[in-house]
């Protein structure tokens, strides 16, 4: 009987299974990365897959491995470690906990819209876990300290109260579905400074970038700007849909006999709504940028770009990881 062919050692893990240069590609590569399956793994399971990983990449094949449990490891190894330091990630800031975890919070901030202390509560919950998030995927190696962790904290929580409750005050005179839209308002605009604020070191100091076989070339601060912003977009475009969607829905449905019947039923109904929603926009959105992004050496700043042409003239295209 023969033994079956071992894998070989030269499958490039260090890179998603699908083409990145595509949105079809980075699309399903976050499928997996986001895949809320991945929160009930064990530790045991999670030490398994790291030990696959680290062992392929030393050049160690386990005898037997195939390559679609090769690429799963790496899956659940990347679900659950950070990429650039190796260290296992906060639960709840895995990007495997974004649906179940903002399906709830943005189910309740749908609901509860009305009244100014749960405006207040639930604009503070997401940002609670906005920080958390956003703390667990920063970019590079860089340690955030913890006064800078509570300044983008403070500031985000502030700008997306004032903006929800500026917003809820305003659409008193306007129709009901208006108002319904002021959460996502909040939401967008804390977004447009949680992430600055959260990852400020980056943008005062660079981050690293690379050539295309991973070498590093030095930091960039120019690199760090474009890598937050996109961030940004892709963050709101996440909730967009999970806020702009349910609430016309359930516009429609609260005018109807059964919800009038069964009021108790709105919550689970705009959550469950939510999730739907989620569960397409998150990894759809996180695909909107390629995780590994680039730039044109002449966009660097000067000095940067300066050192990269001592070391090489020819180089033309840097790259970093943008982030989640």
């Amino acid at each position: 009987q023969k033994m079956p062919l071992s894998l070989p050692a030269t499958i490039n893990i260090r890179e998603p299974r699908w083409d990145q240069s595509t949105f079809q590609g980075r699309a399903k590569h976050f499928f997996m990365v986001t895949d809320p399956r991945n929160l009930l793994l064990s530790g045991a399971t999670l030490e398994e897959a790291r030990r696959v990983v680290e062992d392929y990449r030393a050049g160690t094949v386990p005898p037997g491995l195939t390559e679609d449990q090769l690429w799963r490891a790496k899956y659940i190894y990347d679900s659950a470690f950070h990429p650039d330091t190796g260290e296992k990630m906060l639960l709840i800031g895995r990007m495997s906990a974004q649906v179940p975890m903002n399906m709830t919070i943005t189910g309740c901030m749908l609901t509860f819209y009305r009244t100014t202390p749960a405006v207040l509560f639930w604009q503070w919950v997401n940002q609670s876990f906005n920080a958390i998030v956003n703390y667990t995927n920063r970019s590079g190696d860089a340690p955030i300290t913890p006064s800078q962790l509570g300044t983008a904290y403070v500031s985000a929580t502030t700008g997306a109260v004032v903006t929800a409750l500026g917003l809820k005050s305003l659409t008193k005179h306007l129709p009901a579905i208006i108002g319904r839209y002021v959460p996502f308002a909040a939401v967008a605009a804390a977004n447009c400074i949680n992430i600055p604020l959260m990852r400020q070191r980056e943008l005062k100091l660079g981050i690293p970038i690379t050539d295309e076989n991973g070498n590093r070339l030095g930091e960039s601060t120019a690199a760090a700007q474009k890598a937050i912003f996109q961030v940004v977009v892709s963050r709101i475009g996440m909730a967009a849909p999970a806020m702009a969607i349910p609430p016309v829905i359930m516009n429609m449905l609260e005018k109807r006999a059964f919800l009038k019947r069964y009021p108790y039923l709105n919550a689970p109904l705009q959550v469950g709504l939510v999730g739907l929603c989620l569960v397409f926009a998150t990894p759809l959105c996180c695909a909107l940028f390629p995780q590994k992004s680039s730039m044109p050496v002449s966009r660097l700043e000067p000095d940067v770009q300066a050192r990269i042409r001592e070391k090489d003239l020819q180089l033309e295209t840097v790259y970093f990881n943008k982030g989640l």
